[in-house]
């Protein structure tokens, strides 16, 4: 259906508006979000030299986190159904999904002052306190739909509910074709990249301070500093990713699965690329920097291509299948770890060339399979007109 005079994204201001709005605040909920997680493997090391009670084990820890990140990051994405115009999901994504990259830098850089000067556990009362008063504010100033927000303007409403006319109107409750979903290629190459990219990131995220502890043996304090640099670029480059993203879909330089598929290659194969030069080209200290920085943040491109092609091939289903793919892949983070824990346990010779080439394998066996059957335009499952479920 087209919609006469909408309202032009040129007049329709970027900064200080409610859909930037809310991108940031989830950034900054995200950050919480990595914070309970993350500092866990700072905190671990400063454990070993203690002597004060532990408290949880770190597996049930980190299961438990796992599960709430999965709700959290499934319940945010469903946003921006009604909240962000289709040449602007990039970058709207990129950018509240970013928080997961920057968290682990502010993170990091905080926990090794604070583990320093007040003690480790005082890591956990300080992210925890800034998660309950985000909370707070969360329930006070989101509205679900840009129609009932009290501080929207008038410009930017016409603009995201005019852009949105078509999605919206399809959002009344329909039955979900589960059979066809389980036959769709391009979801399960989706799945199977989200199964990849949130194993590396999960490793990369949780163990880079461990293996600057085992390589570099550096004190804490310099610790924290090195391995929040790595998640600084993650998060320039998840920003960048979703612009640039966006900046091609309008221009029309590339067609969109063109530009799924760019996104998702760079977001799988240089972190494989950099962690093999970090195994064999990094005898040095600034070498090992270096690459372990790139290796960590350049998977961040995955956020113009697997995170939000999902929208692409079935919007009437977002919801419900982000929720799946953000399974899928939380679960390969639960088992990145697990995995990573074992080996590093059992293998006392060469435990990190095991896990980087396991790691590698796996983004090239799904990445492999995303070039060859991604898509990017509506599943035939997914249209309006279909009306046989099972």
């Amino acid at each position: 259906m087209q919609v006469d005079n909408q309202v032009s994204p040129g007049k329709v201001p970027y900064f200080c508006s409610v859909r930037y709005g809310i991108a940031v605040f989830l950034l900054l909920c995200n950050v919480i979000i990595m914070s309970q997680r993350v500092c866990l493997s700072l905190t671990m090391i400063a454990m070993v030299n203690s002597t004060e009670p532990h408290g949880l084990s770190n597996t049930s820890t980190k299961e438990l986190q796992d599960n709430i990140k999965g709700i959290t990051l499934t319940t945010q994405q469903v946003i921006w159904i009604k909240w962000a115009p289709p040449l602007e999901l990039g970058r709207l994504t990129a950018l509240s999904l970013s928080g997961l990259l920057l968290g682990p830098c502010i993170v990091l850089l905080i926990t090794g002052f604070i583990c320093d000067s007040l003690g480790w556990p005082m890591v956990f009362y300080i992210f925890g306190a800034c998660g309950c008063a985000l909370s707070v504010l969360w329930f006070i100033l989101f509205y679900e739909d840009p129609k009932d927000h009290p501080f929207i303007s008038n410009r930017e409403k016409e603009y995201i509910t005019s852009a949105l006319t078509q999605q919206v109107s399809s959002s009344t409750l329909i039955k979900v074709p589960i059979k066809a979903m389980l036959k769709s290629t391009p979801l399960w190459v989706i799945s199977l990249c989200n199964f990849a990219f949130f194993w590396s990131n999960t490793f990369l995220s949780i163990y880079t301070p461990i293996y600057i502890d085992y390589k570099l043996h550096v004190d804490v304090e310099e610790n924290g500093l090195l391995s929040s640099l790595p998640h600084l670029f993650a998060w320039i480059f998840a920003v960048l990713a979703g612009y640039m993203a966006d900046i091609f879909q309008t221009r029309n330089t590339f067609s969109l699965v063109t530009i799924r598929k760019l996104f998702t290659s760079l977001g799988l194969l240089l972190p494989s690329l950099f962690s093999l030069c970090l195994l064999y080209l990094s005898s040095s200290y600034y070498a090992t920097i270096i690459f372990l920085i790139l290796a960590n943040s350049t998977g961040s491109f995955a956020m113009g291509g697997i995170i939000i092609n999902v929208l692409d091939i079935a919007p009437r289903y977002y919801g419900f299948l982000r929720g799946i793919t953000n399974v899928i892949g939380l679960t390969g983070g639960l088992i990145a770890s697990t995995v990573t824990g074992i080996i590093l346990s059992e293998d006392a010779e060469s435990p990190w060339l095991k896990i980087f080439l396991l790691m590698i394998a796996n983004n090239m066996i799904s990445l492999i399979f995303y070039l060859i059957f991604a898509k990017a335009e509506v599943q035939e499952w997914a249209k309006e007109r279909q009306n046989t479920y099972l």
